[in-house]
């Protein structure tokens, strides 16, 4: 991933104190980290108050609070310290949609010259996601670049990310067909059987990772054709597991082109401007079993 040409963390080695910037951007993904997620040093001091309208977080302390440590050298007095960023648990604790990062500053007064400061980039570990699936007759699942325009050469994301899958089959020889995704399932062997394991379809075409407050994860209207259905889930891993890989594996299935969407074929995202589950096609009656579970089972 480019870095951004502005710094994500930003230091100001100060006479008697360093001020600390920190964008909200702090991995370029787009997604803003909150501000009660970031703390400095090992007492944890926490920024100023923040205002949620900027794109900023501002940490401001004396060379000797917060926990910081001092180091003296012939030529320098070294000030360290350390901003931490400590994402809040999903709200569901099989996943993890963050890791907790460390930045190390560092403030050096040479002991016979004026102060000066520097510009500290935050580092990450990505992890690794590999997609299988099943293919019957001539369906296909794909991940596919940030503009849909073709398959995405890696399959490597970081934490932040959003997944973009699309789901195919050929008809030709048959009538016109309409493609479901009735249950799409995360693990981390390619046994999808295997535990842990993360449904976030389910339900016959219920995208209940969407219902999850820190996601953005949902069907992507309108569907390029009838027989293609696309859809963005954000990256994850599950907790506690240390390795870097994730196994895929959707169940797809068609009905004719010309049979409405129904409670049996249906794609559904929970939209949190409502409240409400939505429908890619067809009436919000049909998704109304995403909340109590009780979908048909799909003919």
């Amino acid at each position: 991933r480019a870095l951004s040409p502005r710094p994500a963390v930003a230091v100001r080695c100060q006479e008697g104190q360093l001020a600390v910037t920190v964008r909200r951007d702090l991995f370029g993904t787009g997604r803003p980290v909150r501000a009660a997620e970031l703390s400095l040093g090992t007492a944890s001091c926490p920024p100023l108050s923040p205002n949620p309208a900027q794109a900023f977080v501002t940490f401001v302390a004396a060379l000797h609070e917060c926990g910081s440590t001092l180091q003296v050298t012939p030529d320098s007095l070294i000030y360290r310290t350390t901003l931490f960023y400590k994402p809040t648990p999903s709200s569901n604790p099989l996943i993890v949609r963050a890791t907790p990062a460390e930045v190390l500053i560092e403030c050096h007064y040479p002991r016979k010259s004026n102060v000066s400061s520097g510009a500290v980039h935050p580092t990450w570990a990505p992890f690794h996601s590999t997609v299988a699936a099943q293919e019957r007759l001539q369906f296909s699942l794909r991940l596919m670049d940030d503009d849909w325009s073709k398959e995405r050469l890696s399959n490597g994301f970081q934490l932040g990310d959003s997944l973009r899958l699309q789901a195919d089959v050929t008809s030709e020889g048959h009538v016109p067909l309409r493609l479901f995704v009735d249950q799409c399932v995360a693990t981390t062997t390619p046994d999808r059987s295997s535990f842990p394991r993360y449904a976030f379809i389910d339900l016959g075409g219920c995208l209940v990772d969407s219902r999850a407050e820190d996601t953005g994860s949902a069907f992507v209207s309108p569907r390029p054709r009838p027989e293609s259905l696309r859809f963005l889930v954000d990256a994850f891993k599950f907790a506690g597991d240390t390795g870097n890989q994730l196994y895929i594996s959707c169940h797809l299935r068609v009905s004719p082109a010309a049979q409405a969407p129904n409670p049996w074929n249906k794609a559904c995202s929970f939209s949190k401007a409502s409240g409400l589950w939505a429908p890619l096609e067809g009436t919000a009656a049909i998704c109304s079993c995403c909340d109590t579970g009780s979908c048909p089972s799909p003919g």
